[in-house]
């Protein structure tokens, strides 16, 4: 899925649990993954690195055909800004970034000045 997520898709998520130091990143993409438990960290298969996840609540029900709970995951990937700052995201960001700091349980998060200019750009155009 993409930063286009609702509250709806989030009304379980009880905490959000970041690996990583939020202060160097300008944007991290989010998606909703399908996993076994609602409250562990869960597997990651994707290239690059998870930078954090959710956890859900007691009341979090699993998908009734593949028993699996739907659970946001935070990833880059290894083209993303942080690991390559003059990249194809030296500007701009992918579809599903979000700024991180603007992410809270059951908040889908939002794009920022600093998650689609990154922080160079927003320093240099502050007052």
């Amino acid at each position: 899925m993409s930063s286009l997520l609702t509250e709806s898709d989030l009304l379980h998520e009880a905490e959000v649990v970041w690996l990583e130091n939020l202060d160097t990143l300008d944007y991290v993409r989010q998606a909703l993954d399908k996993t076994r438990r609602r409250n562990t960290k869960p597997p990651y298969a994707r290239d690059g690195r998870m930078v954090g996840y959710a956890l859900l609540d007691e009341g979090a029900s699993p998908d009734p055909d593949s028993g699996l709970y739907k659970r946001r995951v935070f990833f880059l990937l290894p083209h993303d800004r942080d690991s390559l700052p003059g990249g194809l995201y030296r500007e701009g960001a992918p579809g599903e970034a979000v700024d991180p700091r603007t992410i809270a349980p059951k908040k889908p998060g939002a794009k920022t000045p600093r998650s689609q200019s990154g922080s160079v750009a927003v320093a240099t155009s502050a007052p």
